[in-house]
């Protein structure tokens, strides 16, 4: 949702007239960014629509996934969201808009945009080399050719040699449930769309930009990294997602103590859901380590087993090694610091972004979604990671099967924030990437031309409406 928010921000400082279509706990999460944009001049707003939670049995403002407590609530919220199609229309019906742009798990959109004649753009928060290896496998369907899920399979027609195991795929891939049903659909109303804008830029995934437009047929603009274009000043940074920051004095303070480069950022997005086995190994490899962290804890987390983590917090402000952050960071803010030398991923886009952005290499640990995809790319593709060794995909709201081990975390720790040969390319590595990001967003680079020309020929299309 944020970076979808990044790109409405984006559009209105280009000119273009904007509505943000919302519900009350989501706006929450952004209005004040969207006020003070309004309040310097530019055409942007949000449209407020109630959320049906009581037609579908959820407590009032769970709205969004980030927010609910069980997998039973994840099947309602999805309903809840097929509920404001018949609202949503209408008020396009109202607003007789000159182009919509929806992400991808609003497929209607499509015959929405068809029946006013406008143009509908799906919004990419993921990368094109997910996209394109989610086709892969749905085309060619390499995984059934092997004997074993944990055995490993080439993904066909890719620019690069990718290897996966059955056991890192989505679950709906490997068993076509429900889930599957809605991706078809997606999939079906991306190529029925008339382009796609993508969270991403030229210089990251230029082989795979070329091959997302070949199998999928239609234009694809790469505008990213949107938090990059938008979110410039420490208000901005900090508010991001709206949660409550950590007091800045405590971690910048500590941060600034420490050397450039020298302190590993640990967090896992606002999704995970760890044991407390989990949790207590991840621990224990930090501190083996001997190298100094910041590590994001979540409140679902530290809730279940809070005396293990006060001791273990205890430990390391005595030796000064390591900070936890309760629950949310204003991660840009962090990520940008100079005493970061790496970052602990979950893999999720936004965040792989945000690192590549800030110029730093990774240790991946995906979870659930595109995330093992991502893992490969991070690693084998633009080579800034090292995994950690996770094997098996779950599902968001589930808790791993799998524990990584301490020795296998203490392990990948050293080596990225070690001084070896390989480690100082990955570095080398990120930080040109950082560079090549910034480049980008800059008035000649890649992104800024591809979001000038989208907005000249959405407003040529407008015209020849006229």
């Amino acid at each position: 949702m944020i970076p979808m928010v990044d790109l409405a921000r984006l559009f209105a400082m280009h000119g273009v007239n904007v509505t943000i279509i919302t519900t009350p706990a989501n706006a929450l999460l952004f209005q004040k960014a969207i006020d003070r944009d309004a309040n310097s001049g530019l055409q942007i707003k949000t449209h407020i629509l109630e959320f049906p939670s009581a037609q579908v049995g959820l407590p009032e403002g769970i709205e969004n996934f980030n927010t609910i407590t069980s997998h039973g609530m994840s099947h309602k919220l999805y309903h809840a969201l097929s509920l404001l199609q018949k609202p949503i229309e209408q008020l396009f019906q109202e607003m007789t808009p000159d182009c919509i742009i929806t992400d991808m798990f609003y497929p209607w959109t499509v015959d929405s945009a068809a029946k006013l004649g406008i143009p509908r753009l799906v919004f990419h928060t993921a990368g094109y080399f997910s996209q394109c290896a989610a086709s892969s496998i749905k085309q060619y369907a390499p995984h059934l050719s092997v004997n074993s899920n944990a055995d490993t399979f080439l993904l066909p027609d890719l620019p690069d040699t990718i290897e996966m195991t059955t056991l890192q795929l989505p679950r709906w891939v490997r068993t076509q449930d429900g889930y599957a049903q809605l991706m078809d659909r997606i999939r079906e109303s991306e190529r029925q769309s008339y382009g796609a804008v993508v969270n991403s830029f030229h210089e990251l995934e230029s082989a795979y930009e070329e091959h997302y437009a070949s199998i999928t047929g239609i234009k694809a603009w790469s505008v990213g990294p949107v938090s990059l274009c938008v979110n410039r000043d420490a208000a901005d940074k900090v508010e991001r997602g709206n949660k409550v920051a950590p007091k800045e004095n405590e971690w910048l303070n500590w941060l600034n103590s420490k050397e450039c480069s020298s302190v590993l950022y640990v967090s896992f997005g606002s999704l995970n859901k760890f044991s407390t086995a989990q949790l207590i190994e991840l621990a224990h490899g930090l501190d083996a380590s001997s190298h100094q962290f910041i590590w994001v804890v979540r409140q679902k987390d530290k809730d279940q087993d809070e005396g293990w983590l006060e001791d273990f917090e205890k430990h390391i402000k005595e030796s000064n090694r390591g900070l936890i952050i309760r629950d949310w960071a204003p991660q840009l803010l962090i990520l940008e610091h100079q005493a970061i030398g790496g970052l602990v991923t979950h893999c999720g886009w936004n965040s792989i972004l945000e690192g590549v952005t800030a110029g730093l290499p990774m240790i991946t640990w995906p979870l659930y979604a595109e995330q093992f995809y991502n893992e490969k790319f991070v690693t084998q593709v633009i080579k800034i990671g090292v995994s950690v060794g996770v094997t098996e995909w779950r599902q968001w709201d589930e808790e791993a099967r799998e524990v990584v081990k301490r020795e296998e975390i203490e392990k990948a720790v050293i080596f990225l924030m070690g001084s070896g040969v390989q480690a100082a390319a990955m570095k080398n590595q990120a930080r040109e990437l950082g560079n090549a990001a910034r480049r980008a967003i800059q008035s000649s680079g890649s992104s800024q031309s591809n979001l000038t020309s989208m907005i000249k020929e959405l407003t040529s299309l407008k015209c020849g409406r006229s």
